[in-house]
């Protein structure tokens, strides 16, 4: 009986760590924010509408490239985005493995508490930037013409948990 008991108390610590809540930022949870993008048909659908999508220079997919300022020893996080069945899907969420391009792909970074507040909806995304709350690098007109989609990438930063009391490790 006491053997049973501690294996389902083994077993029980074994799950709880397995989802116990990813890093902000970290590659697991970029994992799980390219999951919660195609599960939101404002990205998946108004961004391929609108041709965002397709601007990627042949190269089959956009890449946004996203961060923690206040984390500056921390890996960087990107999500690839690619036309699939006439979607913006995305396809890839991890550790930034690509070299992005400023006239089609993104670069954004903010403190950890202005990731908190945007993913709350306390402001959209041209109150972030205007303010120096988010800073952004890319494609700006192609940016303000689908404020919509923008706004709700910066909302699923609050819809995917994550740790924000620790830095994303190396």
């Amino acid at each position: 009986m006491r053997a049973r008991i501690l294996v389902a108390a083994a077993a029980f610590a074994a799950a709880s760590a397995a989802h116990a809540q990813s890093v902000m930022m970290s590659a697991d949870w970029a994992r799980a924010m390219c999951e919660a993008w195609n599960a939101d048909p404002t990205l998946t659908v108004k961004l391929a509408e609108s041709g965002w999508v397709k601007n990627n220079k042949g190269r089959g997919y956009k890449v946004m490239q996203i961060y923690r300022a206040d984390c500056p020893d921390s890996p960087r996080i990107e999500l690839r985005v690619a036309e699939k069945d006439g979607k913006a899907i995305c396809n890839y969420g991890g550790r930034a493995e690509t070299r992005v391009d400023t006239s089609v792909d993104y670069m954004m970074w903010a403190d950890t508490r202005r990731w908190v507040e945007m993913g709350k909806g306390e402001y959209g995304p041209m109150r972030a930037m205007m303010f120096n709350r988010l800073t952004f690098d890319g494609p700006i007109g192609e940016a303000m013409g689908n404020m919509g989609p923008f706004e709700s990438f910066l909302l699923l930063v609050g819809k995917v948990p994550g740790d924000t009391k620790a830095c994303p490790a190396k």
